[in-house]
């Protein structure tokens, strides 16, 4: 089948993760297509492919411990079988899910993990249910594994400039790493500067064309989760690193299919998410090791940086493309506390003597 050259890397990785659920779907029960079905409009495609195993896991579990299950092969499975899971089996099924070894390979859930494996649960059990299919649901009755509060993992102003430093130099790399860095220097840094100063996902910094460059008004058109667009603006630290990349940039041939990528990887095509977060963790391991930089982090460095500097939590939810506020104010609860402590040494009582 031909390619469409007009199609853009975020409906290529649609198309794949379409093919990819489908596959999914031919291991579990034939229920589960309607469900899937009926998500499709509200949810990204790569949310669907995270239910589907959640949901896979879940009957691989049952079919494995129970022995009326047992009896009967996975796709074989009638829709009344929900009706015979109880509560209990959930609670069991989240203990499970803790740690097991399937194929050889251990898995491991901490309570997020849980929580997430019970949402998909709940989800699939919810549908079924308020369309008038099975008379239960047992994952209402499950509570949610308590989650305890994450602290933001994000560099200081301090490491930012080092980490950025270390990109340009090389220094503190290693003799492998340096016999590729002269050759990725500009890439990287520009890359990493972007991330920085704009607070995007790193799959939405993969996913840029050179054509979603604005440099008369320093923006990049993206598109975001859910499959939206959105024009993000860029400072001049961010537009400096682009135009000495896009020099190097024009030099390169790129493999066919990848001409309009922005970033290239060393085999000239579109550099991929997980190449992303290695040259990441390649660059920070000598500025911290006592933090775990992802490209996330990076996002959550500038969502900090913003903050800190505007006080405008409406705004940094906009920027980062958060479509509810709160989940950008449950993010930076902790600077919300600082603030607050801030405001308590601010009043003066009574003049010290």
């Amino acid at each position: 089948m031909e390619k469409n050259k007009n199609t853009n890397y975020h409906d290529e990785l649609n198309k794949k993760n379409i093919l990819h659920l489908r596959e999914l779907l031919d291991t579990l029960p034939p229920f589960c297509a309607q469900y899937f079905r009926g998500m499709q409009d509200y949810t990204a495609s790569r949310t669907r492919i995270a239910y589907a195993y959640d949901i896979r896991v879940f009957f691989e579990y049952l079919h494995e411990s129970n022995p009326v299950f047992r009896k009967t092969p996975i796709k074989e499975y009638p829709l009344e079988i929900l009706d015979q899971i109880t509560r209990l089996d959930i609670e069991e099924y989240l203990d499970h899910c803790s740690y097991y070894i399937k194929d050889g390979k251990e898995y491991m859930n901490d309570e997020r993990g849980k929580a997430r494996k019970l949402a998909s649960l709940r989800s699939f059990y919810n549908y079924f249910f308020r369309n008038e299919m099975i008379e239960k649901n047992p994952a209402a009755l499950v509570k949610m594994p308590k989650l305890h509060e994450k602290e933001i993992v994000r560099l200081d102003p301090d490491e930012v400039a080092i980490l950025l430093d270390t990109v340009e130099t090389g220094e503190k790399l290693t003799k492998k790493q340096m016999q590729y860095h002269e050759k990725n220097k500009l890439r990287d840094v520009a890359l990493l500067t972007l991330l920085l100063g704009t607070g995007i996902r790193v799959s939405e910094c993969v996913g840029i064309d050179l054509q979603d460059i604005d440099f008369k008004n320093n923006a990049v058109k993206i598109r975001r989760k859910g499959g939206y667009e959105a024009v993000v603006y860029f400072g001049d630290e961010v537009l400096t690193a682009l135009t000495d990349y896009l020099e190097k940039r024009e030099t390169m041939q790129p493999v066919e299919g990848h001409e309009n990528a922005l970033f290239l990887s060393m085999q000239n095509k579109r550099i991929t998410v997980r190449a992303v977060e290695n040259l990441v963790k390649k660059y920070a391991l000598p500025v911290t090791n006592l933090k775990k930089i992802t490209p996330h982090k990076l996002r959550s460095t500038y969502g900090t940086t913003l903050y800190r500097e505007t006080n405008d939590i409406y705004l940094v939810a906009d920027v980062l493309g958060h479509k509810d506020v709160n989940t950008t104010r449950k993010h930076y609860a902790a600077l919300e506390e600082d603030k607050r402590r801030m405001a308590a040494k601010a009043v003066t009582l009574r003049e010290k003597h």
